[in-house]
């Protein structure tokens, strides 16, 4: 069993900077790929930034591409979400994903999941 907690978000002016922290804890967590997901009312759970475990290769999706960068300690439990440039269309629930052994797209394809944490973006 692998238990993802997430931390960092809150409320940012456009154009700031937010981390967000995901802590895994469980035997075989160094193994997974691990995700960044977001989600917004009404709307599907949306893959954001991903990495693998080795090699530890990353997956944007092209709305955060160049203002957002995920990262893994070396122990691997811990992966960060670095987000700069911040914009309205950032705002939504974070959730933390683990699960397959690659990067894969789909929420569906990750079996562990944070509680998600919640990212405000205001003008």
């Amino acid at each position: 069993q692998v238990t993802l907690v997430e931390s960092g978000g809150g409320l940012v002016q456009a154009g700031g900077s937010l981390r967000l922290s995901c802590t895994a804890s469980g035997r075989t967590v160094g193994v997974y790929a691990m995700a960044w997901f977001r989600q917004r009312p009404g709307e599907d759970r949306d893959l954001v930034a991903a990495i693998g475990w080795s090699p530890p290769n990353t997956y944007y999706s092209d709305s955060v591409k160049g203002r957002f960068t995920i990262s893994r300690t070396d122990t691997k439990y811990t992966v960060h979400l670095q987000m700069s440039r911040l914009e309205l269309e950032d705002t939504a629930v974070y959730f933390c994903a683990a699960g397959p052994l690659n990067i894969e797209r789909w929420p569906n394809q990750y079996k562990y999941w944070g509680q998600g944490t919640r990212v405000a973006v205001s003008s």
